[in-house]
Formats: C-alpha cells, sequence, structure tokens
C-alpha cells in the first residue's frame, strides 16, 4: 500500500511540513542502519481518536534506543505528548503513527557516537497489514531464513538493521505465492507455537474451568474464528481442553438456552 503523506511531521520538539523531513545521504543510519522505531496504531471511536497503548510504545522505544546506545533527549511523556500533538494537527484517524530514532549526518565509519540523535514522528492512513483478505485468513509459509539469534543482533530491540532479516522471510513468502513467512529461531523452534499458542490455550482453558466446576455442571463457549477448525494450531488447541461435545450448529446453541 503506497503511503498516503499527511499535512506535518514531529522532528525534534517542532512540528515541521511532511516534505521537509529529509536526511542526507550520509547520515549513518543510511549507511548501517542505525535507527529504532516503533509501529502505533490508532483507532477511530465515537468519542474521537484512540491511541493504542502509547506509553508502553514509547517505553519500548527507548528501551530499543538504550541497548544501541542511541540517547535520546526525551522522556516518555514527552514522546507521547509529541504523538498526541500529530495525530490531532493532522486530523488523521484511524492511522498507524511511526516514531523513529535514528542516527543522522555527523562522520564516515562504523562508529556512531560523533553522529546527531534525530527523533521523528508521523502518522499517515493505514489498513490491514496483510490486507482485507486477512479476516478470511492468510497463506503462509516457514521461512529457510533464520530469525537473528539474540547473540548476533539484540532481536528484543525494535531497530531498523534488525529488519533486514524480515525482509528476506517476506520477499521469499512473497516470491513463492505466500501472503507472510514463519522464521524458526536459530535452534529450529517455533516462538509462535511455544509461547503464543499455549498461553491462548491456558486462558481457553480457565474459561473452561470457570464454567465448570463439578460433574453436575454444563456450560457453553463459543469460539467465533473459524481458524480454529482450519489451521494447524487450532489443533493444538482442541487437543488440549477437557472432554466436551463440539458443535457448529446454531439449533443445538438455542437448544442448550431452551430458544424454541
Amino acid at each position: 500500500m503506497a503511503i498516503q503523506k499527511t499535512e506535518k511531521i514531529w522532528h525534534n520538539g517542532k512540528l515541521i511540513p511532511w516534505d521537509a523531513a529529509q536526511i542526507h545521504v550520509m547520515s549513518h543510519v543510511v549507511n548501517y542502519g542505525s535507527s529504532v522505531f516503533e509501529g502505533v496504531r490508532c483507532y477511530s471511536l465515537p468519542s474521537g481518536p484512540a491511541i493504542f497503548r502509547a506509553p508502553e510504545h514509547m517505553q519500548r522505544l527507548l528501551d530499543s534506543a538504550k541497548v544501541y546506545r542511541i540517547d535520546v533527549d526525551y522522556t516518555r511523556e514527552e514522546l507521547v505528548s509529541a504523538i498526541l500533538q500529530v495525530v490531532k494537527n493532522n486530523g488523521v484517524w484511524p492511522c498507524y503513527i511511526r516514531p523513529i530514532v535514528l542516527r543522522g549526518y555527523g562522520e564516515a565509519g562504523v562508529n556512531p557516537f560523533n553522529s546527531p540523535t534525530e527523533v521523528y514522528i508521523c502518522n499517515y492512513p493505514w489498513g490491514k497489514y496483510l490486507g482485507t483478505d486477512a479476516e478470511q485468513g492468510v497463506d503462509i509459509c516457514i521461512s529457510s531464513w533464520t530469525r537473528i539469534a539474540p547473540n548476533t543482533l539484540p532481536a528484543m530491540a525494535k531497530s531498523g538493521a534488525n529488519y533486514m532479516n524480515s525482509q528476506l522471510i517476506k520477499m521469499e513468502a512473497i516470491v513463492n505465492g505466500y501472503a507472510e513467512g514463519i522464521a524458526l529461531d536459530a535452534e529450529g523452534g517455533n516462538a509462535f507455537y511455544q509461547y503464543q499458542v499455549p498461553a491462548a490455550v491456558i486462558t481457553l482453558k480457565q474459561g473452561f474451568g470457570r464454567l465448570i466446576r463439578s460433574l453436575r455442571d454444563r456450560g457453553l463457549l463459543v469460539l467465533l474464528d473459524n481458524r480454529i477448525l482450519k489451521k494447524a494450531y487450532g489443533k493444538v488447541f482442541l487437543e488440549s481442553l477437557p472432554d466436551y461435545r463440539r458443535t457448529t450448529a446454531l439449533q443445538d446453541v438455542e437448544e442448550f438456552f431452551g430458544v424454541n
């Protein structure tokens, strides 16, 4: 999706025109990938724009900068305030918000310490990351590329350099007809199955536990995401649950509630 520009971008404490947000080709970030950033969603509610977890995102931005020894002159609260300023000024929501901290034009060479820190925050309209088809599910593949190991580049930091790994994974997936690729870690593990699915399964089991507390209890748990029946991780979900009867018929649900 092409970027749709908005009116202003926040740069080092000031709002500047979108087209004025430019850096030199010899900036450290261009040559060595020395940037950290965040991706924040802002939603449109009846009460107005709602930015998802702005303080937490700005804290992670500062944490990423700290990992890469990039000094940032702004506090978390000041960065949150800057986000609000950008969204309010541009009057664009729902939107995607991109705060980015980078090393600018200073000295040549890998040593970054004499290159100045630049902070930008922009917002622009952006729909679903995988497009509208994602609502029905998309085809993904296991990539032949491995996720960066933690002792090579710090994967916990959201840095521009790390995303060269992501680009290789994404391009391979697209060339082979997939919407997205999943990278295993250096030991062949899949973080999605190791952490995301087990955590969700625990939550689902807790839901059952609150419904069924004795042999005489009956309960109904409704799962609205049909990927639970189609995807491999759905099988992991269902096989982990206590004994139950599964149905996809509305009539069974109505009978459970005594609806005529």
